[in-house]
């Protein structure tokens, strides 16, 4: 099973989307019997790269934030003990 085909979702298979989808329109009978197996196997493959490359990015993303975060808590941290020192 696939996501669902859109373009716009996933530019890197776009090509390999189109045609898949021309191979089921062309063979309409055929495509329960393997005629599109090999545009599926290479579509499932593009989906898989896609995910790999969208989860790394992700991961990257998630460090940046998760630093930022660090360094605010920190921020925060200091400001809090220095009002402390302040009041006693």
């Amino acid at each position: 099973m696939h996501p669902p085909l859109t373009l716009h979702r996933h530019p890197m298979c776009a090509e390999i989307i189109e045609q898949f989808q021309k191979c089921h329109i062309d063979h309409p009978l055929g495509k329960f019997f393997g005629e599109c197996t090999d545009l599926k196997i290479k579509l499932d493959k593009c989906f898989r790269q896609e995910k790999a490359v969208k989860r790394k990015a992700n991961f990257e993303e998630s460090k940046k934030m998760k630093e930022r975060l660090r360094a605010h808590r920190m921020e925060n941290a200091d400001m809090r003990d220095d009002k402390n020192f302040a009041q006693a």
